[in-house]
């Protein structure tokens, strides 16, 4: 599994709706409206380094509102939950 932690600048007057729209992407786990340098923070799950580029640039950065990203990506999770089983599930 890889992670994307993806910093987003929006139009400040439609952060709602593009972090809604964000949102409803698949591989876009959560979003998170946040002060600072950027308005929002997505995380993206995908099971390979290809889907980054498919749900990044290829939806993310296509939502109307969305100024500008950046991204980060995990090279490792820690976590007590187990996310390779949450994906197994289909989740």
């Amino acid at each position: 599994m890889i992670t994307a932690i993806v910093m987003i600048k929006a139009d400040v007057h439609r952060i709602p709706e593009v972090a809604e729209a964000i949102a409803e992407i698949e591989g876009v786990s959560e979003v998170y409206s946040v002060t600072g340098g950027v308005d929002l923070i997505a995380m993206v799950r995908v099971r390979a380094h290809e889907g980054l580029a498919e749900v990044i640039p290829g939806h993310v950065n296509k939502v109307p509102g969305v100024i500008s990203s950046d991204t980060h990506i995990s090279f490792q999770t820690y976590s007590k939950h187990d996310l390779e089983s949450a994906f197994a599930l289909g989740w």
